[in-house]
């Protein structure tokens, strides 16, 4: 009986001390990007670009060894919209892309016409999934 007790405890401390995760989360290293300018991404994604603008949407693009982090806030009210990356970084299970639409500042001067802004940021090819913050 104490043998059966003792080799069940044995197989529970070794089946919980396999469990044990990393948090996926954990930075390994940021990724350097670049901004790409309006209507200087690749043909094609230019073209789904096109397509999503008015609306918001979260997509990644890859070309010749380059990964386009895509995003778009969908329609705003007014110009003076902008988008800030907050980080870009690499995990041991996705890269993570953390975006802020910042608004217009009080004293900056508006139209009052839709606008739809959107960020292309170009890094180095990945073969992770991205998650977007």
């Amino acid at each position: 009986m104490w043998k059966r007790i003792l080799l069940i405890g044995s197989i529970l401390i070794f089946l919980s001390g396999c469990s044990i995760q990393t948090n996926e989360q954990e930075k390994l290293r940021d990724l350097e990007y670049t901004i790409v300018e309006e209507g200087k991404a690749p043909e094609g994604l230019e073209a789904i670009l096109e397509e999503k603008r008015k609306g918001e949407f979260k997509l990644t693009y890859e070309e010749e060894g380059q990964l386009y982090l895509c995003i778009g806030y969908g329609e705003q009210k007014t110009s003076g919209y902008s988008i800030a990356v907050n980080e870009l970084y690499l995990s041991e299970n996705a890269i993570y892309f953390d975006t802020s639409l910042i608004g217009p500042s009080k004293e900056e001067q508006v139209a009052e016409v839709s606008s739809y802004p959107c960020l292309v940021a170009r890094t180095e090819y990945v073969d992770k999934p991205v998650v977007f913050q």
